[in-house]
């Protein structure tokens, strides 16, 4: 019998592994639960500890990560709903959870600051170095920033607390914006203990943001929160007020929750909202637009789990009116195989949704 090489076994042994880990995951798709008419299928499932989305004008889909400090390009060449290649065109950055799209450039957060990649769509394999947009305060405690361009043009980035509950020096605890070269650094919203997600309404302009509730108040308090900005300058309750009315037992005696913006939606306590965006594709049928998606990450802190799924919620005059369950099923008893954290709205109107757990961007679509 002819003996293999040892890095040959190892090669050959890791491509069985890998294989059998997609088929795997593959087969897991099987049990996501959709509305009637709606399918979810693999755009990708070779993208490790896959976070933050955003879109290149060239349809390149863009994801930074967490623990792995690497930041993917996914390109679908031929348009078939499938990414072909993922290309890891950078490593060893510190927790590069947010990416977003601007004037042929990718800006990536890191937990202390914004970077900027010049040109990347046509230089994945042979990227440049980053230019170094700004510093941002260097914590270790809600460290994963998240960001994204407004309307306005300017770059905005959320700021999570230092801690599970405590009074931090602005802008931590907030959301601030910068111009795209890094300049005229501003607080823009204040009383955001960590958000994660964000997006502007389509028709008004204003910002709506996710928030996770603070821990250790048990398994149904407080909630996290869906928030809507209108314009800046507001504050949002932490550390002295949760979900709009339930006064934190250490910080709630120096103001009450009446001096504050309440939630647009109360999402429910240690479900982990995350990524969240408007919905303005024409693939979905028409009762889905302008409705907003958010990520549910899951729970890590509840006697039994919660979350782990996709959420819609339906805006009615400017208020969240009702929410429901769009994609359920990474949770099994009280495993969960996956954890969504994103979601992205195709150009054909697809919804894109990453999983940090399973490594993975699905797709889901629609013949409604």
């Amino acid at each position: 019998m002819r003996r293999v090489a040892a890095p040959l076994a190892v090669l050959l042994a890791t491509l069985v592994a890998c294989a059998s880990g997609a088929a795997q995951r593959a087969a897991q798709l099987e049990s996501i639960r959709l509305p009637e008419g709606f399918e979810i299928s693999a755009y990708s499932l070779d993208v490790p500890g896959a976070r933050s989305l955003a879109l290149s004008p060239a349809g390149i889909v863009y994801v930074g990560t967490w623990g792995e400090g690497s930041v993917h390009a996914l390109v679908d060449a031929d348009g078939d709903g499938t990414a072909e290649r993922v290309i890891t065109f950078a490593r060893g950055l510190r927790q590069p959870n947010g990416v977003a799209w601007q004037d042929g450039s990718l800006y990536v957060a890191e937990v202390h600051r914004v970077l900027r990649f010049d040109g990347i769509d046509d230089r994945l394999d042979d990227p440049p170095a980053p230019v170094v947009v700004r510093q941002l305060p260097d914590t270790d405690s809600h460290e994963w920033r998240y960001i994204g361009f407004g309307p306005d043009g300017k770059l905005y980035v959320g700021l999570g607390a230092p801690c599970n509950v405590c009074a931090p020096d602005a802008p931590l605890g907030g959301i601030a914006r910068m111009d795209p070269d890094g300049s005229g650094f501003e607080a823009f919203a204040a009383g955001v203990r960590n958000t994660v997600g964000f997006d502007w309404h389509p028709e008004t302009g204003e910002l709506w943001f996710t928030d996770n509730g603070r821990d250790r108040l048990g398994d149904d308090l407080p909630s996290d929160e869906l928030n809507v900005a209108p314009r800046a300058g507001l504050h949002f309750g932490f550390p002295f007020c949760h979900q709009g009315d339930v006064p934190d037992p250490e910080f709630g005696d120096r103001r009450p929750c009446s001096e504050f913006e309440p939630p647009a939606r109360q999402l429910g306590a240690h479900v982990a909202a995350l990524g969240m965006r408007f919905y303005d594709g024409a693939m979905f049928p028409p009762e889905y637009r302008r409705r907003i998606f958010v990520a549910e990450h899951g729970s890590w802190n509840r006697s039994s789990k919660v979350g782990y799924r996709v959420v819609s919620v339906r805006l009615e005059g400017g208020r969240a009116v009702s929410e429901e369950t769009f994609a359920e099923g990474w949770l099994e008893g009280e495993e969960a195989w996956g954890r969504p954290v994103d979601v992205l709205v195709m150009p054909d109107g697809a919804l894109l949704v990453s999983d940090d757990r399973a490594g993975a961007v699905y797709r889901i679509t629609t013949t409604r």
